[in-house]
Formats: structure tokens, sequence, C-alpha cells
């Protein structure tokens, strides 16, 4: 059974310090020169928020021809693991937030679901500004008396940061995110013509496409279409039915069961929601 490591036990495995808290703990990275450079996949049980300044082009995190800058963000999240080999020494900080306590500030952001290849890469500007935040949150941390919360809600607030940096960094790569946008386009209207497995379409299966997690693959498409990948789906999906109940004579059944649906009420029920109609009664208009 794979080892599940909590805050105090990632740490000894790091060979860092000892944490002042089992739930919140800080790293400045320049003061941690012994810290360990390669690990295999470990599983964690926390949140880890980290800002890495000096970029290792040996770490796989994503960065484009668009990406000029050599510092970066990147999160993991509990039951998820982690992997690195670092080959030359990084400047930064990072953040481990025991799940507990901090779920309820996670929840709302989708890119903590991202992975490290889907990093956020930092302009001059959003680096000063974040690593502003690192550093009064690692003052805060360092003093004898600290308050949890306050740690939290600078935790929080550079989520909030991020969130609106990512935004820009879609942008920043349009060229690239385009291509994105079409070939779902393309794989979408495709479908049912390459795929020799009867089965509803997914979103992950478009965003293995794009070798992008789910959660990327879906922020991205919904900032560029304003809809999400799931609603493209869908549209796609009564578009091919209705066609098919104009068309064919195929019983709703056949129909039903050719896209994929496993009962013919599932489809029936989808297909009224999304209407507002029957496939019965969309047939005899």
């Amino acid at each position: 059974m794979e080892k599940t490591y909590d805050i105090p036990r990632f740490l000894s495995y790091l060979n860092g310090e000892e944490p002042k808290n089992h739930h919140i703990h800080f790293t400045k990275y320049d003061d941690c020169q012994n810290m360990r450079q390669q690990s295999p996949a470990i599983c964690i049980d926390f949140y880890l928020l980290a800002i890495k300044c000096g970029y290792d082009k040996n770490l796989d995190i994503g960065q484009t021809e668009y990406d000029i800058a050599d510092s970066y963000i990147y999160f993991c999240q509990p039951q998820k693991t982690l992997e690195w080999h670092i080959t030359q020494p990084l400047s930064g900080y990072h953040i481990l937030l025991d799940s507990k306590i901090f779920r309820r500030f996670a929840q709302e952001y989708s890119f903590l679901h991202y992975k490290n290849h889907e990093a956020l890469f930092l302009t001059k500007e959003e680096e000063t500004e974040l690593l502003g935040l690192f550093q009064k949150a690692y003052n805060l941390y360092s003093k004898s008396n600290f308050s949890q919360d306050v740690l939290l809600s600078y935790a929080s607030l550079i989520l909030s940061y991020t969130n609106s940096f990512y935004k820009r960094q879609f942008e920043t790569r349009k060229n690239i995110y385009n291509k994105v946008v079409a070939d779902f386009y393309k794989n979408l209207q495709n479908y049912y013509e390459i795929e020799s497995e009867i089965k509803l379409p997914s979103v992950q299966y478009f965003a293995n496409k794009a070798n992008l997690t789910t959660n990327y693959f879906g922020d991205l498409i919904r900032h560029f279409t304003d809809k999400s990948p799931q609603k493209h789906i869908n549209t796609f999906l009564i578009h091919i039915a209705k066609d098919r109940l104009r068309k064919t004579n195929h019983s709703i059944s056949e129909i039903a069961y050719a896209l994929g649906f496993e009962s013919p009420s599932y489809f029936t029920r989808f297909f009224k929601k999304e209407t507002g109609i029957t496939p019965s009664v969309f047939r005899q208009q």
C-alpha cells in the first residue's frame, strides 16, 4: 500500500525543519539548501502552494515560447502525488496546509486540480505581487506567536490572485490555445465517426486528447468560448439526436443506444432537460 505523507512526515522526508504547527507550515527555499532534490511519486494528504523563482529546464512544468518569465507557481492537493528532480537550487516558498482547515478556501478554485505541467508562469509584476504575499506570511509564521487565521487569509489571497493570473496566461498563450479549442470542435463533430466504442462523449476524453487535465481543459474552453466543454457536448448531442429523429425511422430506443446512452429513459430525460420537450413530441412536430 502506498505511503501517504502528512505535513510532519513530508518535512522529515525533505530533510527540512521541524514544523512549528502540524496544520500549517511555511518554508523559504533559500534557507533550506539541504532539501531533497529528487523524489519518485509520493502521495500527500495536504494542500501545497509553491512559488519558485529560477526555472529548471529539467522540470516538466509546461513552459511555452510565450512564457518569458522564470518564476512560476504551482499547487498540489490532498490524495495526489508529487514527484520532482531538481538540478539547480531554486528560490521561493511553499506553504503546506492541512486539508481540514483549508478545504473551505480551496474548493472554489479549479486550478488546484491542475498538474505540474500546467503551472502558472508569472510576469515580473505578478511575481512581485505574489512574492510579497508569501514573504509577509512567512515573516508572520517566523514569529514565536502567530495567528493561524491570518495565515489562512494570506493563503486564500494568494489563490485569489493566482486565479486572475491564470486568466492572463490563457490570453498570453492564445495562439496555442486557439488550436486546442479548434481541435475540440473538430474532435467533437467527428466523435461518432472516429470512436468504435459506443459511449457518450466526455470532457475527460477531449481533455486527454489535448494532453491536459480535465480542470485546465475546462477552464481554457470556458475562457475562450464562454461555455463549458460539457455544455458544448450537450449541444452536440441534441443536434445529432434531432437530426436522427427527423431523418431516420429508428426508434427512440435505437437512437438512444446508438448515441451511447445507457437507457432510453436516460436519453428522454436528457433531451427534455435540454429542449423542454421529449423526443417523441419533437418527432411529431
